[in-house]
């Protein structure tokens, strides 16, 4: 079943403004696009030491950086808590931008030396490859597939699909208790596939966007919001007293690091970094400071595949 994203308009979507403009990104009743405005206090985000003698001259990404003066990151920006784009400031936040922010750090480049950049998940690959972004951090899950093109530091958090439902709801606990209910993702996602296969007894309904799915679940259109549990996370940080992320993700989704392929170098340094942040606490910091704030305790982080 595949219904197409349309202005709702009913009474009960009206007595909803006023949560749906608190949440960033959902400015409107089944409005998309609009970038979210909030994000996490500067004052609780950690800080990284930067590494002030760091060299690899043997990575030529890593060296163009530093010929330049700054490193050029790949991001999402429209993702709440994850990476996302303060429109009113043009200030960058959320987990990943931290994971971003500690990798510079330790290839000895401040906050003050990185360039955030934009990149659709389909063009990830080609910026990597042509050299218009250094490395790639953005909910970018590692697979043998994406091996051939580019490669990959970490994983630095294993995600996994999961649900999100409002704060009230009692009856879905997880995939198991779908039968009957209408669940929400990204039309043509692996979420949703996941959910036709899967749990056939489920509706499925789909639009453009996670942040339609999102309005609808708080104006009752929908019962569960499905994808990456990182991404709903991020929704229920939002607003952690309308909605929550119930039971165990029900999938594997490691996220990496993209860099160019064949850049061993880089990839061991990176690997290095994410390590080391793990060891000092800052990671677990940033999440807290991040994602935390959907009341998810830190998990705990995976093991670095040096591949």
């Amino acid at each position: 079943m595949r219904r197409r994203s349309i202005r709702l308009v009913t009474p009960v979507c009206l007595a909803a403004v006023a949560v749906l403009t608190a949440l960033a990104g959902l400015t409107g009743c089944g409005k998309q696009g609009s970038p979210p405005a909030k994000g996490p206090r500067s004052d609780d985000l950690p800080t990284y030491q930067v590494m002030r003698d760091f060299a690899l001259p043997a990575s030529r990404t890593w060296s163009a950086a530093h010929r330049r003066g700054k490193v050029v990151v790949g991001v999402k920006d429209d993702q709440p808590y994850l990476g996302e784009r303060d429109p009113a400031t043009g200030t960058y936040s959320g987990f990943d931008i931290e994971i971003a922010r500690m990798m510079a750090a330790s290839l000895g480049f401040g906050a003050d030396r990185i360039q955030y950049k934009p990149i659709a998940s389909a063009n990830r690959e080609t910026a990597l490859s042509n050299g218009q972004i250094d490395y790639y951090v953005g909910t970018y899950t590692i697979n043998d597939l994406r091996k051939k093109q580019v490669g990959f530091a970490g994983p630095y958090y294993m995600a996994g699909q999961g649900l999100l439902v409002r704060k009230d709801e009692k009856d879905i606990n997880g995939p198991q208790d779908l039968d009957g209910k209408k669940v929400c993702s990204a039309a043509g996602s692996t979420p949703i596939q996941r959910i036709e296969k899967d749990y056939p007894d489920a509706t499925p309904v789909t639009y453009d966007t996670y942040s339609v799915c999102v309005d609808n679940l708080l104006t009752y259109q929908v019962d569960a919001v499905t994808t990456d549990d990182s991404i709903l996370l991020g929704y229920a940080a939002k607003a952690p007293d309308e909605m929550k992320v119930v039971g165990k993700p029900f999938s594997k989704e490691p996220y990496g690091i993209g860099l160019a392929k064949g850049d061993t170098a880089l990839r061991n340094a990176l690997d290095d970094a994410i390590e080391t942040h793990v060891r000092n606490g800052d990671w677990k910091k940033a999440y807290q400071a991040t994602l935390g704030l959907s009341g998810v305790p830190a998990p705990a982080p995976p093991p670095v595949d040096r591949y």
